[in-house]
């Protein structure tokens, strides 16, 4: 028996135009200097012990960040790094800033954050290549082979 697949045409994933390579390798390395080097030497050189949850949110950062180092290489393989970056700052943007906004807890610091977080999503939806997630991550998704248990 023949398995038969939905959308039987195999269609070879296109890139996304150059200028949007290129708008990906930009954030990538912007990424890269702009936190690898700060929190690889908050690791290595700590002016005093770590605790666990700052180790662990340094570690992430440190980690994160030397990935999108390799995403200036291989911008289309590290574009989940991308989706990341968005849900993770979209994220805290709502559920930890505004709720210390509304509870007048903002401090320096949070409102600083606050402001990269948006423009670090605004950036990731500009820069991030939605047709090529549409085609190669979403329709693809949905995509089901019926064969043979």
């Amino acid at each position: 028996m023949k398995s038969t697949a939905i959308d039987s045409t195999p269609q070879k994933p296109q890139r996304p135009p150059k200028f949007r390579l290129i708008l990906m390798r930009a954030l990538y390395l912007l990424t890269f200097v702009g936190l690898a080097f700060e929190a690889w030497e908050y690791l290595l050189y700590p002016e005093e012990p770590i605790d666990y949850i700052t180790g662990v949110t340094f570690s992430f950062w440190a980690t994160y960040a030397t990935l999108m180092g390799l995403g200036v290489r291989y911008p289309i393989k590290m574009l989940p790094l991308l989706f990341l970056q968005l849900a993770y700052k979209a994220t805290w943007a709502l559920a930890v800033y505004l709720p210390m906004e509304a509870a007048g807890n903002v401090t320096p610091e949070a409102e600083s954050f606050y402001q990269i977080c948006i423009i670090a999503v605004i950036i990731d939806i500009i820069v991030i290549p939605w047709g090529y997630v549409f085609n190669n991550y979403i329709r693809t998704f949905f995509r089901f082979k019926t064969s043979p248990i």
